[in-house]
């Protein structure tokens, strides 16, 4: 039996999310859910339902597993923990600073209601936070770094669309490029998070809003700008789409160690990601920790988890045999 899956929320990460699901053998896509007018969203799938977000408790018993797709920044925080007390649910919440917080109470809810839920799977936090973890274990005696881009951030453009005035906007993280060669080369710089990257936006403004109130919230809004060298640029909605329509992102995960009696043996493990479309890279991670999630609940697991928590075999779904034979 297939795998049933929701989408709440339909904007670049549901759309992601329908691609993925359509694209797994093992999984269908039982229902949308959506916070606007359902007869005004138009999805590629047919036969699936478009259903108000309002009428979500009552498809409780049939979906195995509600993607979340909404912004860190303030849909997540809420909509996680509601909803895990009705469905398994899976999220891609990418505030690092919050994500213990934001852990505690989805696992409460999920706890509660004898559900599983698992948070912040995506490529950072997520593939980038395993292979993380994949290299502190190796090399115990070494730094971690990691860069991200030049690429779209879709929950720092979210955090800058949610600011009052603000009517559209683009966020691209870029690397330092000399931070990442010293980085590369195995010499160990002390970096500060202003010495990794820099920060560059691009906004579409209401027409009468405050441009210099709008560049000061973002230049100091906490977890996600406030502690780069960050760039605002007001431009018009017809330069937006001209200009930065593309969803393309990326990064390096970095662990630089050494072994030996002295220390004397250096190692590099780089990880990096080239991506054509953040989203539709994202959402294939999502539906891949969801095929576990479900597996997860059926042996009788409940409670919150992240990608840490997660068996590489149960992401695949290929057999232990076959991945054994072709994989190991």
């Amino acid at each position: 039996m297939k795998t049933r899956i929701g989408i709440m929320g339909y904007g670049n990460l549901g759309r992601g999310v329908e691609l993925a699901v359509n694209a797994a053998p093992d999984m269908e896509l039982a229902a949308v859910f959506t916070r606007r007018d359902p007869a005004g969203v138009k999805i590629l799938s047919e036969g699936v339902p478009v259903v108000s977000a309002d009428a979500a408790p009552e498809w409780k018993d049939r979906i195995d597993v509600l993607i979340l797709c909404g912004g860190s920044a303030t849909d997540l925080p809420e909509q996680t923990p509601f909803y895990a007390q009705m469905f398994n649910v899976i999220d891609s919440f990418d505030t690092h600073a919050r994500i213990p917080e934001h852990f505690a109470n989805v696992d409460a809810a999920a706890c509660k209601a004898g559900k599983i839920a698992m948070i912040s799977v995506g490529w950072d936090p997520g593939m980038f936070s395993l292979n993380r973890v994949y290299a502190n274990a190796v090399l115990p005696c070494g730094k971690d770094y990691t860069f991200w881009g030049k690429g779209i951030s879709q929950g720092h453009s979210d955090a800058i669309r949610r600011i009052d005035g603000v009517k559209n906007a683009k966020q691209y993280t870029i690397p330092i490029e000399e931070a990442l060669e010293a980085v590369r080369s195995g010499a160990n710089p002390e970096l500060t998070t202003r010495e990794k990257h820099t920060r560059e936006c691009f906004v579409v403004a209401e027409e009468g809003a405050d441009l210099a109130r709008i560049e000061r919230e973002i230049k100091e809004m906490p977890n996600y700008f406030a502690d780069y060298d960050t760039t605002v640029h007001f431009i018009s909605e017809e330069e937006l789409q001209r200009d930065h329509a593309g969803m393309a992102h990326g990064g390096f995960v970095f662990r630089s160690g050494a072994t030996g009696k002295n220390g004397e043996h250096k190692h590099v493990i780089e990880y990096s990601l080239k991506l054509d479309s953040n989203p539709e890279f994202t959402t294939s991670v999502i539906v891949a920790f969801a095929r576990a999630a479900k597996r997860m609940y059926d042996e009788g697991m409940r409670g919150c988890k992240t990608v840490l928590d997660v068996p590489p075999a149960y992401l695949s779904t290929q057999s232990g045999e076959e991945l054994r034979a072709h994989l190991l």
